[in-house]
């Protein structure tokens, strides 16, 4: 069994990248333009527990501030888990991380994402 730690610098590089956008579009109140590098940030963290756990705490502070009661409630319940299983490499790889879909759904990663990974 593979224990994932720490993220390469290679995909480091790209989920703070990704961090940036969220946090730029998100002060110029351009939302889904900000829920989407947050999810790309997911896509590229989940493999390795303290990005895959701050994903999930900034879609949790996400939702409350948009008043989404759902993704407030499925964020909470990824932050309890969702470290763990990172850390034991057991994540449905390409999954978004919000609670608009199942937390266990493996999904297409993007090609610029899956060109980060390749190699891995």
């Amino acid at each position: 069994m593979r224990l994932n730690v720490r993220i390469p610098n290679t995909l480091k590089d790209a989920y703070n990248a990704e961090l940036k956008q969220y946090k730029y579009y998100l002060k110029k109140e351009k939302y889904n333009n900000a829920w989407y590098h947050l999810e790309r940030s997911h896509i590229i963290g989940q493999s390795y527990p303290l990005e895959h756990t701050y994903s999930h705490w900034l879609m949790l502070k996400f939702g409350f501030r948009q008043k989404d009661t759902k993704e407030v409630f499925g964020q909470v319940v990824r932050l309890l888990v969702g470290g763990w299983k990172s850390f034991i490499n057991h994540v449905p790889l390409g999954n978004t991380g919000g609670s608009n879909v199942p937390p266990l759904k493996t999904m297409p990663i993007p090609n610029d994402i899956e060109k980060l990974f390749e190699g891995r």
